[in-house]
This record gives C-alpha cells, structure tokens and sequence, in this order.
C-alpha cells in the first residue's frame, strides 16, 4: 500500500478560508504534532488572523465551563456569529492521554457547520492551557470565526495563563464551592474581566456573588479602568446567558475604545515569540550536546562541589 501524501500547506489554508472543518482539523493537527510545516503555517495565516474576539473561559472543575460555553455558542450562532471553541483537557499523567470529552456536552452545534469545536489535551503544560492553544487560536481565525472560545482544563490555582491568551476572560464559580478568600487564592480576581456565578438556582448563589461583589470592589483599579460586572446563571437552562454575552461584548467594545485592546495583544504576542524562541534555543542546545555538560553540572551540584548558580552560569557560558 502507499501512503497518502500530505496536502500542501498553501491548499490546507485555502481550504480553512473557505471553512472546510476536514482542512481546519489538519492544520490543528500539525499545530499540535509541532510539525516541521509548523513554520510555513503560521507564515501563510498571518495576514488572515487578528480579527477575531478571543473569549478565554476558566474556573474550577464542576462549576459548568461545558455546559456554559454550550450555551454562549447558542447566544453567539442566535446573533449569526461564526465560532470556533477550543476546549483543553487534562491529560492523564501516566498515559500521556486525555478524554477529550468536552465535545459531548456540545452536542448542540455538532451539525452547525459555522461552529467548530476541538478538543485538545494539556499534555502536561500547567496553567490551565495545552502548549499549542495560540497557534490553534491562529488557526481558528484565519478559517473566519468572529470569535474563539477557549476553555481552560479547570485545574484551580494554577489556572490563571488563560488571562494572557484571552481578549476577554471569564472566571465562572458556584455556589458551595468556596467563598471569596478562595476566590482571592486563586488568583482569579486578577485575571477575570468578567464574572459569572453559575448553577444560580442552588442556595448560597446570592451569597458568593455578594463576597465576589465586595472582593472585587476592594482591589485597587486606576481611574477609567474596567470594572468587572458579577452575574448569576442557570447555564443548563439557558437563564442568564444573554445578559452575559452582552458583558463580554461591552467589554470588547470597551478594549477597542481604551486601546487595552492592543496592549493585550502586544503582550500575547511578545509572550508567544519569547515562548518559540527559548524552545527553539533549547532544541538547539540539545543538538549540540548541552545534556551532556548538564549532566556533568548537576552530578557537579549534587556532590557538593558547585552551587546551581554557578552551574547554571558555566551553563550559559558555555552555550
């Protein structure tokens, strides 16, 4: 049998502008793999991307991100919007796998060809993100998506990288799970731009959106500053989703007219190159044999006979 050639780059795109999920998913794919065609993808997307609202959700497991980032797709598909929702799972530390099984409770926009769902796993990057989640954000907007939803895994404290992703972050909680000194813990009420209590029908919702009110009022914020608005929801029926959906467009509008909007974008920007270049000075140091002056290093450091700063300096110099 012979293999199947790959498709060329310049097609593959071709194919994405024109909305094909089949071409969407390979690109996705090669993001992923990190491809040697890695380089001339994100080359051919470039003048085709930026114009999309990235819309970051995040909050701890069980408090509805599936179920709630099913309902805003409803909201967004009612206002005739295209989009594109990546959802990253968390991937077993022993297998390297992930279950993947977001897409189940997005069953609704299985058959909407302008909604386009992925799921990806972490792969052991912390922070709430899988590596690749900015170039398959690329992706998703150069195939014409006005906005990209990206749901974070939900592994709590360590969740917070979405902020930095993100135009727009939203920071779901519920009732029950923890009060607003958690909330303070967590780092969430730094990173979120606006604020949703969900499963609002439970008792104790008026509660935690009370603490998360006077929290939010006791941070310091400059004047003309953004100031997050804290909603209830009933995301499995659907109450409350409109009311957020108008939020997270009021502050979209809001970072276009403050210019907030390309300071964030800057900053992704100057985040994601800084993140491609130690990668690739890694790999680099790695062919060259730098393992092997590592190793030397740290039998050096483990003995006793040098400090980790001093290692790490002779590392360097060496490079």
């Amino acid at each position: 049998m012979t293999r199947r050639s790959a498709p060329a780059v310049p097609d593959l795109v071709a194919r994405a502008r024109q909305g094909e999920a089949a071409a969407v998913a390979r690109l996705i794919t090669l993001v992923e793999a990190d491809s040697p065609a890695l380089r001339e993808v994100m080359s051919a997307l470039r003048e085709h991307t930026g114009r999309a609202h990235v819309v970051g959700i995040t909050g701890a497991p069980g408090v509805g991100k599936s179920t709630s980032t099913n309902a805003l797709v409803a909201a967004m598909r009612a206002d005739d919007r295209r989009v594109g929702v990546l959802a990253v799972d968390p991937s077993s530390p022993f297998s390297g796998g992930a279950l993947l099984g977001d897409r189940v409770r997005m069953g609704d926009h299985a058959l909407d060809p302008e909604v386009y769902i992925r799921s990806m796993g972490a792969r052991g990057h912390l922070g709430g993100l899988a590596r690749s989640t900015p170039q398959a954000v690329r992706v998703l907007e150069a195939a014409g998506c006005d906005v990209v939803v990206v749901e974070t895994v939900g592994v709590g404290q360590s969740e917070v990288e979405v902020a930095g992703l993100a135009d727009t972050t939203l920071v779901l909680l519920a009732p029950g799970m923890g009060d607003g000194i958690q909330a303070a813990k967590a780092g969430i009420l730094e990173i979120g731009d606006v604020y949703a209590v969900n499963k609002a029908d439970r008792e104790g919702a008026d509660r935690t959106r009370r603490e998360l009110r006077t929290m939010l009022t006791m941070a310091e914020r400059p004047e003309g500053a953004w100031r997050p608005p804290v909603l209830q929801t009933v995301a499995s029926t659907g109450e409350g989703i409109d009311a957020l959906l108008a939020e997270i467009d009021r502050h979209a509008a809001w970072l276009a007219e403050s210019g907030e909007m390309v300071r964030r974008r800057t900053a992704r920007a100057r985040s994601e190159v800084e993140a491609i270049a130690l990668a690739t000075m890694s790999e680099r140091w790695a062919a060259a044999g730098g393992g092997a002056d590592l190793d030397r290093l740290a039998a050096r450091v483990a003995d006793g006979e040098a400090d980790p700063y001093a290692a790490a300096d002779e590392l360097v110099d060496g490079a």
